[in-house]
């Protein structure tokens, strides 16, 4: 719970930065206000620019049940957040460093991540981003300073069509990966992506056209705030999809778009810096230090278990398919893009692990905070991998019992029978999370298809 002198000096802070943005920003009328759900939806509204300075000063009342809906937006009940409080108001602060302009938009608009306390100050347990913050906590309790990245694969589709957008159509029999063509062609697009991305202070690197038409991915710096990394990639996430609109295209995150061609996956890079700043997992041995073997032992062990987190939609799950560039096991390797745990090459001081088996549909709090919590829990333990996967992982995880959920149903009975992700989430955000997806695997599993109709109608 904060003390009043840290609630005091929060606010002061960020009246502060309230102030210095508006005085840099004297044209803006309206502020979009924005918390993430569990599921990785920004849910919000917009407000006058007259009430920035009472949320920076004293928080925004929110319905509690924000945090309870599914995908859709419909509420969980089973959350216990919607009728068993009466639909109560909790509290929304907004997260220091992300009240930034939003350039795509033409009326002069801002916008302010939030995060959801109770009215007494503690962190609301259904808010993903607090589950972020204790994985991060209990690793820098440890001793240890996670630095993290984030890179995201992605659809551009025509809005209209919602085929991908270029010239390379689907079903033309070209992938043309790594094309500057596709790059150049969609040029304006990201050129105001990279102006968006500086006006809000996120730092994109590179984008490149990844292995299906209209598909792409963008690198985010590391960071030795890792949170700070976490809410660059919301930040991100919104800004892709703002800027495309206004282009006329759709960004879409989903995992597997369709079926023939690629799935879109969210990288995790991570390593563990020391008080100094030293990386931990450095070492001239291509496979990194004995505390990278153990971060990885970790991860390989957590993963089926914590799957639900990596692949929390029906759709997710159709994205795992051999010779996909999306990994089918618990795995490792040195420089191997068909495990789920790559260790990429580089100098020794730059060694550390690539978390590649989240899907671009998941919540990237939540993907982090397991991944956080897996290298510790590797790191408790001693954990030991096994042997790196050499050559093609694919081969090797068809020749080898089956680790991981195969379906969205049984990643969520071996999430809700999980001690490591209580530990990790907490019991009450564990509790909303399964909630969530039940609801959301049962409404899915009772919708009647085309295929449904396509196979069985006139055939039993």
């Amino acid at each position: 719970m904060w003390s009043i002198s840290s609630v005091n000096g929060y606010s002061l802070l960020m009246a502060n930065a309230e102030q210095t943005f508006l005085a840099a920003n004297p044209d803006i009328e309206a502020v979009q206000l924005f918390i993430t759900d569990p599921s990785g939806v920004a849910r919000g509204k917009t407000a006058s620019v007259a009430e920035l300075a009472r949320l920076f000063s004293h928080g925004r009342p929110v319905a509690g049940s924000i945090l309870g809906l599914d995908i859709t937006g419909t509420d969980v009940d089973a959350t216990g957040l919607v009728w068993d409080t009466g639909d109560a108001d909790l509290v929304c602060k907004p997260v220091p460093g992300t009240l930034a302009r939003v350039p795509w938009l033409a009326r002069p608009t801002a916008q302010a991540m939030l995060s959801m306390y109770s009215l007494q100050g503690e962190p609301a347990a259904a808010d993903p981003r607090h589950v972020l913050t204790r994985s991060i906590a209990r690793l820098q309790a440890a001793g240890f300073k996670p630095v993290v990245a984030v890179e995201l694969e992605f659809y551009v589709l025509d809005e209209q069509s919602l085929e991908p957008a270029g010239r390379l159509q689907r079903g033309a029999g070209q992938i043309d990966a790594y094309s500057l063509a596709r790059l150049e062609e969609l040029a304006p697009l990201f050129d105001e992506v990279y102006a968006a991305a500086r006006a809000q202070g996120i730092p994109v690197e590179t984008v490149m056209s990844e292995y299906a038409p209209g598909q792409f991915e963008l690198t985010l710096a590391h960071r030795d705030d890792a949170l700070r990394a976490v809410d660059e990639a919301i930040m991100l996430k919104r800004l892709l999809r703002g800027v495309a609109s206004k282009h006329g295209k759709l960004v879409t995150f989903m995992a597997k778009p369709y079926a023939e061609l690629a799935g879109s996956g969210m990288h995790i890079h991570v390593s563990l810096n020391d008080e100094a700043g030293n990386n931990l997992f450095a070492a001239e041995e291509p496979s990194g230090s004995p505390l990278l073997r153990h971060a990885i032992g970790g991860l390989k062990s957590t993963m089926a278990e914590s799957l639900l987190v990596f692949a929390p939609n029906g759709n997710s799950y159709r994205r795992f398919r051999a010779q996909s560039y999306a990994p089918v096991a618990a795995s490792w390797g040195v420089n191997n893009r068909s495990v789920s745990l790559r260790i990429p090459t580089g100098p020794a001081d730059s060694r550390h692990l690539e978390h590649r088996i989240a899907g671009a549909d998941a919540n990237p709090y939540l993907v982090a905070a397991a991944v956080l919590a897996g290298i510790q829990a590797g790191i408790e333990r001693a954990a030991d991998p096994g042997p790196p996967v050499t050559g093609n992982g694919y081969a090797a995880a068809a020749g080898s019992p089956r680790e991981l959920p195969l379906t969205w149903h049984e990643a969520i009975e071996r999430a809700a029978a999980s001690d490591f992700l209580q530990a990790a989430f907490g019991a009450e955000f564990l509790k909303i999370f399964l909630a969530i997806k039940r609801q959301e695997c049962e409404r899915f599993s009772a919708l009647v298809t085309e295929l449904d109709r396509a196979w069985y109608l006139r055939s039993v």
